[in-house]
């Protein structure tokens, strides 16, 4: 038998993006690693109010005026604090929090997008995670 340490405590092996209730999207390890989100700098986001969507555009233009900055951790991937997105689009971040599997979707002019559906979280669900 050949065994291999195990080396991967503490981190988080989930693929899908994050809503925080403190107005962040979060981009966790695996999600991270597996997307190669180490080589952008920015985030771009789009909403769709009739989907109820949001749509992630990660690049590295410096000259985009509406851009977010991902925030890099040591051992959780990265995030984005977008309160004003929140706000501008009337999106209760205590709603939504929680883990969202997403969709690749390419948009003309734009670009890939990762692409979310909002879904209002269960309230008695929501009161626990509170």
């Amino acid at each position: 038998m050949v065994f291999k340490k195990f080396t991967k405590t503490n981190q988080r092996s989930e693929s899908r993006i994050t809503i925080t209730s403190s107005f962040s999207f979060g981009f966790p390890t695996k999600f991270y690693n597996d997307n190669k989100i180490d080589r952008y700098k920015y985030v771009i986001l789009f909403h769709d109010l009739e989907e109820n969507a949001v749509g992630i555009h990660f690049t590295n233009n410096e000259d985009e005026k509406h851009k977010f900055t991902i925030i890099r951790g040591n051992k959780y991937g990265g995030s984005i604090i977008a309160t004003s997105f929140f706000k501008v689009n009337n999106i209760n971040p205590r709603t939504y929090k929680g883990r969202y599997s997403w969709k690749k979707q390419r948009i003309p002019e734009v670009g890939e997008l990762y692409v979310i559906k909002l879904e209002e979280k269960d309230q008695k669900r929501a009161v626990r995670e509170l």
